[in-house]
């Protein structure tokens, strides 16, 4: 496992500590989670924001199909 060093604004240290310990954590254990928790955060927001972006190409392709079975379907039959 690797060290980090890092500096933290002392209130949110205190509150970090002060949450550790009403869950019976250590300070690290505390922050490791923290981060954990923070990268399945983004990693799911990247996934919706994928999945949205793929959805919205779908979508239109989909109103285009759309659009060409309504020409099909008005037209005289031959």
């Amino acid at each position: 496992m690797a060290a980090v060093s890092l500096r933290l604004p002392d209130d949110l240290l205190k509150e970090a500590e002060h949450r550790a310990k009403i869950l019976h954590l250590s300070r690290a254990e505390y922050i490791r989670r923290a981060i954990a928790a923070m990268n399945e955060k983004v990693l799911t927001q990247k996934r919706r924001e994928h999945l949205m972006k793929v959805s919205r190409r779908i979508a239109a392709g989909s109103m285009k199909v759309n659009a060409e079975f309504d020409a099909v379907e008005d037209a005289p039959p031959n």
